[in-house]
């Protein structure tokens, strides 16, 4: 028969401190200093808002208040919109991504305006979407070089000023810029599709499992309604019946199992 283990209490005494309570309360609420942040970057949007309103207007004045039709001028003019939006959807994931993972969490769960990807942000799914963002705004910016660069002249394109605003040199080191941000966005998520298909470790047990194992006892196993098991333990014989109970059968001088008691 095994011995069973000694019980095992849990006290004040054998727990952390009220010091390393305290200091460990006052390190996890120092995640709140974060929030100003968020609340800084929901201030940036609202000037990305008010911008927005602004080349919306440049673009209005230019077409219908000037007469100005050019589709090149206005192909760039919805870009610069285009380029505003995509910045304030950057803003937004970082905004709400980052509060949720970093700070506190966002109850908003069941509503109907709740973001699909909320429901499973971590870190590695907001890295791979924050780079996918930047790969779309630079794509903009590309986009926006190409179309200026039709206009280029000896290597360069200049302005009514003749100041240079683009070069090949520039170009080229925007393309590479664009491949580095497409390269680190492949990265990211082959990390993050690594890590979802990594072999399960193997579970640990907590003190509180590991108390409940010791201090509790184990519940019966139910019973197939065919014939009852038999097993030998030590030249005694087990056998278990349909209530769930365990029938010991011992030698007349051999003392009773822990908890056993006799059966007339």
């Amino acid at each position: 028969m095994t011995k069973r283990a000694p019980y095992i209490e849990r006290t004040a005494d054998h727990g952390p401190g009220a010091a390393s309570r305290t200091l460990a309360g006052f390190i996890f609420a120092s995640r709140w200093l974060q929030a100003p942040l968020y609340l800084g970057l929901i201030i940036a949007q609202a000037v990305y808002v008010v911008l927005f309103f602004v080349e919306l207007w440049h673009l209005f004045e230019k077409v219908i208040v000037t007469g100005e039709i050019n589709e090149t001028d206005v192909m760039l003019s919805v870009l610069a919109l285009i380029d505003i939006v995509m910045i304030a959807n950057l803003l937004i994931m970082v905004i709400i991504g980052g509060y949720e993972t970093f700070v506190s969490k966002i109850r908003v769960q069941g509503h109907h305006d709740e973001p699909e990807w909320l429901s499973h942000v971590n870190t590695n799914l907001l890295k791979v979407k924050l780079a996918v963002s930047i790969i779309s705004i630079s794509s903009i910016h590309l986009l926006k070089t190409f179309i200026e660069v039709g206009r280029m002249d000896n290597g360069v394109v200049l302005n009514a000023n003749g100041t240079v605003l683009y070069s090949s040199t520039g170009v080229f080191w925007e393309v590479m810029i664009h491949l580095a941000f497409i390269v680190s966005a492949l990265a990211l998520a082959l990390i993050d599709r690594m890590s979802h298909h990594a072999a399960p470790a193997t579970r640990g047990f907590s003190a509180g499992e590991l108390e409940s194992d010791l201090t509790e006892p184990t519940a019966p196993a139910p019973a197939a309604p065919a014939a009852a098991p038999t097993h030998a333990l030590a030249g005694q014989t087990l056998q278990i019946d349909a209530d769930g109970y365990v029938t010991v059968r011992v030698p007349a001088d051999a003392p009773l199992p822990h908890g056993a008691r006799s059966v007339e």
